[in-house]
């Protein structure tokens, strides 16, 4: 019970939930795992296949397509939602730039949840159309 509190408590600080009650943020709670990272690990890699959607709790890490650099992710920042929507590769390479902690939920998850929270599926657009807007205006 204290871990799944815990959890609750963690998803409950971050922006992505902001919208949803408590007790909707428990029934999220109840479909995460974390999981984290050494620093220097690659986490998804791009071109592979990769089933999961990852949330970070804690640490920062880098996207990287090609090789390049195109950003940073921290607290709050999720990352697989276009491979697990798309049911495709992943795009990029994101690795851990310090210890990475995360929440992960199986991407057989993630549409059911979005349907359920549509409050959660409107946030997640939002940071979708300003990923979109910022690639768009990248310069390499």
């Amino acid at each position: 019970m204290k871990a799944d509190q815990d959890l609750t408590d963690v998803l409950a600080s971050l922006a992505l939930f902001a919208d949803l009650s408590r007790p909707q943020i428990e029934a999220v709670a109840h479909t995460c795992e974390e999981v984290s990272f050494p620093q220097g690990q690659r986490v998804l890699r791009q071109g592979f296949s990769h089933p999961d959607f990852y949330l970070i709790v804690e640490g920062e890490a880098e996207v990287r397509i090609d090789g390049v650099s195109r950003t940073k992710l921290g607290r709050g920042d999720f990352f697989g939602e276009v491979a697990v929507l798309l049911d495709e590769p992943a795009t990029a390479d994101v690795v851990s730039l310090t210890f990475l902690r995360c929440m992960t939920l199986p991407g057989s998850d993630l549409h059911q949840l979005l349907v359920s929270f549509p409050e959660l599926m409107f946030r997640m657009l939002k940071v979708e159309t300003g990923r979109l807007r910022q690639t768009l205006e990248w310069r390499p």
